[in-house]
């Protein structure tokens, strides 16, 4: 486990630490399929993910002119278990940003994927072991933005707001940061560039490649 210096870096998971967007957007597509509709393009189910599995269903299915199912979610989680590791990734050079985050910081994920498929695909990655923490949307604490979580994370570190950086790529992560007073740093280079749009980001330092993010990393440790 990490050294604990009173400092947190918490990184969201999906379209910041993995590319997983091929992995869902195939296994919304099952779904669909076996609800009688045609499959959704790449780019339509990308731009729905990132509030948890719950929206992302519901997304799909009002996309599709299906209503809304209750069954519809469990079977999703279902087949995604299937598919959670075909073709999701880190993107180049993330596990090594960790790695050197974890010497200066207690690192965790702070994700609204549910616990049990987060868990599995950074163990099947091989990441698992990099993280102190990993908090998921259906656990004790309330889905992001609500602010608990990270929180919780903070108390866990011993880590003033100050010395805190939430990493992510959307606009939940930014309002949990701002939520917490933590710092922030959002991410371009995920699912797709519009991820950010719309997002106020004064305050917020914005990495364009996993280089940048580690650069980032290297100035937030330095500032105390």
């Amino acid at each position: 486990m990490g050294h604990v210096h009173g400092r947190l870096i918490a990184f969201d998971l999906d379209g910041t630490l993995i590319d997983s967007s091929r992995d869902l957007a195939d296994s919304v597509n099952e779904l669909l399929g076996e609800l009688g509709a045609a499959p959704l393009p790449l780019a339509d189910v990308t731009k729905m993910i990132g509030e948890g599995a719950k929206v992302l269903i519901r997304r799909a299915l009002a996309a599709s002119g299906i209503a809304e199912d209750p069954d519809a979610i469990a079977r999703f989680l279902e087949i995604y278990d299937r598919k959670l590791l075909d073709h999701t990734r880190p993107y180049e050079g993330i596990p090594d940003v960790v790695r050197a985050a974890r010497r200066h910081a207690r690192v965790a994920v702070l994700t609204n994927k549910p616990l049990a498929p987060s868990e599995k695909v950074l163990a099947g990655l091989g990441m698992r072991e990099l993280f102190d923490d990993v908090i998921g949307s259906d656990g004790v604490y309330p889905r992001k933005p609500d602010p608990a979580a990270l929180r919780a994370l903070m108390e866990r570190a011993g880590a003033t707001p100050e010395r805190t950086l939430m990493v992510g790529d959307s606009r939940i992560d930014y309002e949990t940061a701002r939520s917490a007073a933590t710092r922030c740093c959002l991410v371009a280079y995920g699912f797709s560039g519009h991820t950010l749009d719309g997002v106020p980001t004064d305050g917020a330092w914005i990495a364009t490649d996993p280089s940048t993010l580690a650069d980032i990393i290297s100035r937030f440790i330095a500032s105390g």
